[in-house]
């Protein structure tokens, strides 16, 4: 009973974001905005080649139409709420509000971990067995691939966002971040979370760590047969292939471990330094890979480019 109590204590949060450095706000408010409207152009037109044109009708596009929605959908969970931040010193969230936030942003993030997995075992077959592609990776596989991504994102947000929510909360409601992040609500719960903590590990190594080591893995058994091409166009045609989702997964795999492999300081002056600078990494992570990642595979693909250029065409004639 006194824990049903303390957490309806608590009925809203107060997002602390950039509150300290009130010169930043307006900066990278227009900054962030920017940034936003590029992601949601950016990957609108790829999810719109992906559909329009037939020659992209394919696994690796379905996947990366797939991940274009994923990183609209990520962003748009986040960064309404970081921008409204910025312009409400102290924002206060309720606390349903929260945990609708909280379980949207761990379920894209979750999906796109496993996501780029399938899209490393499509550039696989792709390459590795190229002769039983069309047979393997046909609609009835890859399609269930995809929802499979999907829905496991989605379970592991349901039991992390419930398991963090049920916790109480008596007192100290203010999130040192800009959004609902789920270890920064934790940090206020008033009782032992190590539950959550256990959880929270087992999630990370099978939404994390399995995707990682099956990529890890993909990528040696294709560079082994690209080394095999006698030819030095055809290793640069097949590299060609898989590049972009390489590049997509070293930068997001990349800012992932820099954001949480780095070490802590000790010093307690740097203290309030390496509080803005974690924000600050944990702010640009959650836009920088959605915003690179058209950019990535519309440079690194001729037949995205030949799309756009031809989507583009048509709208201008038809005008």
């Amino acid at each position: 009973m006194k824990s049903a109590n303390q957490t309806a204590s608590v009925k809203e949060f107060i997002l602390l974001g950039l509150s300290a450095h009130p010169k930043l706000e307006k900066m990278f408010f227009v900054l962030i905005l920017s940034m936003y409207l590029v992601i949601l152009l950016g990957n609108g037109v790829l999810i719109l080649v992906t559909v329009l044109d037939s020659r992209l009708q394919t696994p690796m596009y379905f996947f990366l139409g797939n991940l274009s929605f994923l990183d609209i959908c990520y962003t748009t969970s986040s960064v309404p709420l970081i921008l409204d931040s910025f312009l409400t010193p102290r924002k206060a969230i309720p606390f349903s509000a929260c945990a609708v936030q909280m379980f949207l942003s761990f379920a894209m993030g979750a999906t796109e971990c496993v996501l780029l997995g399938m899209m490393a075992f499509d550039r696989y077959m792709a390459i590795c067995n190229p002769l039983r592609y069309p047979i393997v990776m046909n609609k009835a596989a890859y399609m269930p691939m995809a929802a499979s991504s999907w829905a496991a994102g989605i379970a592991a947000s349901t039991v992390q966002t419930s398991l963090a929510m049920r916790l109480p909360f008596c007192g100290d409601n203010i999130i040192n971040h800009f959004t609902c992040e789920i270890l920064a609500v934790l940090k206020l719960a008033c009782v032992d979370i190590s539950i959550n903590v256990i959880s929270m590990g087992v999630t990370n190594v099978i939404i994390l760590g399995v995707p990682v080591l099956f990529i890890f893995v993909s990528y040696i058994f294709i560079l082994t047969t690209i080394l095999r091409i006698p030819s030095a166009e055809g290793k640069k045609k097949a590299f060609s292939t898989c590049s972009a989702h390489l590049t997509v997964v070293v930068v997001f795999y990349g800012t992932i471990l820099f954001m949480y492999g780095k070490p802590k300081s000790k010093d307690p002056l740097g203290a309030d330094k390496q509080d803005l600078s974690d924000k600050l990494i944990a702010l640009f992570y959650g836009v920088v890979t959605p915003m690179l990642n058209p950019i990535i595979y519309s440079l690194r693909n001729k037949d995205v480019k030949a799309a756009v250029r031809n989507l583009v065409h048509q709208k201008h004639f038809t005008h």
